[in-house]
């Protein structure tokens, strides 16, 4: 099997894996007793949060573990919403965003909150200008996400926080892609807060964070017992959370290494499938975007069929976002930077991760060209488009 989707999930990597085991049967206390073993977990708790804290720059104190990122995006709209309701009921975010951004959006629209959805060009970038006259008076929070999931594009943070810090407005920025990825540094790129999660770098599902700079205060999402500072409800999952802040380390460690084998093979791949399919294209920004993410779109047939075909041949790729594969909606965000509905319903993500070589390229490049070829072949409209052009 070549797994090619690592924007959905990635395996959780043997030196992590290694780092949890103690902590599901050895050092197994609940981090809030006060004896020993209870003691161990606390440790190994707070050893966690400086390594996540030192990977993006943070405080340990700024450090909440969450159940994943979803609940990590969740926390930031709504706690800042209902905390600050009384100042302004307005927010700014963009089409693109992951859903878990825009149904908590649209969560917040349904009560009383007023949210600006900002437009991006053909790469997936937002207009800085159109940022700056979206602001108002009431505005409360901007949630711009770091890099898309489905396109790969990376947005210009540091910017957008200096100008959401101008006007006296908290910034949020779903890092999901990002982190592990992407150089963060909280404060020069004037984040207050950003969210993680775990299965996305090699740690385990059902773990995320919350990095929440000092000094703000949010309302609580998951309200019960004391703990993560008296803000975050229930029981800490410790091996998960050793777990993760040992791929954060790694991931930080080995950035610049990884990204540049990494990016060498989405540009092999990128233009082994442009030179060998014709009437295919690149979504997203050519060289500003995730190391691993490419996503193209093939005129003609739909994305479903070639992930089939494709899976038959022992490759894993997706046709967009992992949350919405049981949808038969077109992209948002394809739709978004303006593809029309047939070529957003054509298109595929392969997203590289480590453990990937460069024959696993070669092999999707020599694999791809005869299925599309094949599809096509039984297309309607590529019947149609060909009578045409003959003509």
């Amino acid at each position: 099997m070549i797994y090619l989707d690592n924007a959905a999930t990635t395996p959780v990597r043997p030196e992590v894996f290694e780092e949890m085991k103690p902590y599901f049967t050895e050092h197994f206390g609940n981090a809030s007793s006060i004896y020993s073993i209870a003691k161990d977990s606390k440790k190994a708790m707070d050893k966690a949060r400086k390594q996540v804290a030192d990977a993006i720059g943070a405080k340990p104190e700024e450090i909440f573990f969450t159940g994943c990122g979803s609940e990590s995006d969740n926390w930031a709209l709504k706690g800042t919403a209902d905390a600050l309701s009384k100042k302004g009921k307005h927010i700014i975010t963009t089409k693109i965003e992951h859903h878990a951004i825009l149904h908590t959006a649209e969560f917040l629209e349904k009560h009383g909150f007023e949210v600006t959805y900002l437009d991006v060009d053909k790469y997936g970038f937002i207009n800085i200008e159109e940022l700056k006259k979206a602001i108002r008076d009431d505005t409360i929070l901007i949630s711009v996400m770091f890099a898309n999931n489905e396109i790969g594009t990376i947005e210009p943070i540091a910017e957008i926080g200096k100008i959401a810090h101008e006007r006296g407005i908290l910034f949020h920025t779903d890092a999901v892609q990002a982190m592990g990825h992407v150089k963060i540094d909280v404060n020069k790129m004037n984040i207050d807060m950003l969210s993680i999660s775990g299965h996305k770098l090699g740690a385990q599902k059902g773990i995320g964070v919350l990095y929440k700079r000092n000094g703000i205060k949010i309302s609580q999402l998951i309200h019960g017992g004391a703990q993560e500072q008296q803000q975050r409800a229930g029981t800490e999952n410790i091996p998960a959370i050793v777990g993760l802040g040992k791929a954060a380390e790694l991931a930080v460690k080995e950035m610049d290494e990884t990204n540049a084998r990494i990016t060498k093979l989405r540009d092999k791949l990128i233009n082994g499938l442009l030179e060998k399919i014709p009437y295919c294209s690149l979504n997203g920004h050519p060289s500003k975007r995730l190391p691993g993410n490419v996503n193209m779109s093939f005129d003609f047939i739909e994305g479903e069929s070639m992930l089939l075909m494709l899976d038959m041949k022992g490759i894993c790729a997706s046709s967009g976002s992992a949350c919405t594969s049981s949808s038969l909606d077109p992209s948002h965000v394809l739709l978004a930077i303006g593809l029309p509905h047939e070529k957003a319903h054509g298109s595929l993500r392969f997203t590289i991760g480590r453990e990937n070589t460069e024959e696993d390229i070669d092999y999707v490049i020599e694999t791809l060209p005869p299925i599309v070829e094949k599809l096509r072949a039984m297309s309607p409209l590529y019947e149609d488009f060909l009578k045409k052009n003959k003509q």
